[in-house]
């Protein structure tokens, strides 16, 4: 559906996007995650066809979006993070003079403004000027517009941006309802709000890919799955970090807590081994009580700090 192949933009001194490469398919739903000015915007636009770019090309159902702009603007709806609305219009006015912008038939129109506005919940506020309307039910209307032509694809722009905590849940409820049925790009740098609605993540990191899968092939890949959380039963006469730091592949070790009767420990292990079963035997070996084992997964923000620090 989207193909994305060595993309590069510079602007003047400033590479933006140095080499990026993607392809999503049709019914995805993907979050383009990164934090601010990691690229993000600048891919999308390009991928919209708002901007060009100063390498690679960009192909949205096999058509590139240099040689052929219009057709690929009409299978794309876009959400920027300012949407473009006009104040002294009601959404019903917007959404008509968007839909003649389309090209969609007169006799179409009212159909499709009902449409939308049922799947953004704005049906009560189609005849209320936009610029009295709150922060959240603007963003539902910007949706709107991207959604008024019927496009196979949206592209989402930070679209829960500026929104109380109440306005974010019912606008990640309305994207997942979306996703359903298109494919959906969510760009972004709140990370609940993808792990929320998406079911793969892009994330993007000076103008590079530093990581691409669904949440769990990322947690795999970046060390997600390397720590172990042990308790054994209290032995005083045991030097349980040194003892535990002697297993090969073992990184670190770090005493959590310790009680009357137990003590317990993290592990933290080389990428690409398990050790749960050296810690077994070990356990066995010296004579100590297990009293429990687990693997522990990072979680994604942890992973994603470590990714974009980098």
């Amino acid at each position: 559906m989207i193909e994305v192949n060595n993309l590069v933009k510079d602007y003047k001194v400033v590479r933006a996007l140095d080499g990026v490469s993607f392809k999503i398919e049709k019914g995805e739903v993907v979050g383009f995650l990164g934090p601010n000015g990691a690229g993000k915007t600048t891919c999308m636009k390009i991928i919209t066809g708002f901007i060009s770019a100063t390498a690679g090309e960009v192909k949205v159902a096999s058509l590139d979006v240099v040689e052929n702009g219009v057709e690929v603007r009409k299978r794309i709806g876009y959400l920027p993070e300012n949407a473009p609305l006009y104040p002294d219009m009601t959404p019903r006015e917007y959404l008509a003079f968007v839909s003649t912008l389309r090209g969609i038939d007169s006799k179409e129109v009212p159909k499709r403004i009902e449409k939308v506005a049922q799947v953004v919940g704005i049906t009560d506020r189609l005849d209320q000027e936009i610029g009295t309307l709150s922060k959240g039910y603007r963003q539902r209307v910007g949706l709107a517009q991207a959604m008024i032509h019927e496009p196979e694809i949206l592209i989402l722009d930070e679209p829960t941006s500026g929104l109380d905590p109440n306005q974010i849940v019912e606008m990640r409820d309305i994207i997942k309802e979306i996703g359903k049925q298109r494919t959906v790009i969510l760009s972004t740098h709140n990370l609940p709000e993808v792990t929320a609605t998406c079911n793969r993540i892009i994330i993007i990191h000076k103008g590079r890919i530093a990581a691409d899968g669904t949440p769990d092939e990322i947690q795999s890949a970046h060390g997600g799955g390397n720590f172990y959380l042990v308790e054994v039963e209290k032995h005083d006469s045991v030097d349980l970090t040194s003892l535990f730091s002697s297993i090969a592949g073992a990184k670190h070790v770090a005493m959590l807590a310790s009680s009357g009767t137990s003590q317990r420990l993290r592990i933290e292990g080389v990428e690409n081994k398990d050790l749960r079963k050296d810690i077994f035997e070990l356990c066995v070996q010296k004579g100590l009580t297990l009293l429990g084992l687990q693997r522990e997964r990072l979680d994604l923000e942890t992973i994603f700090q470590r990714i974009t620090v980098q």
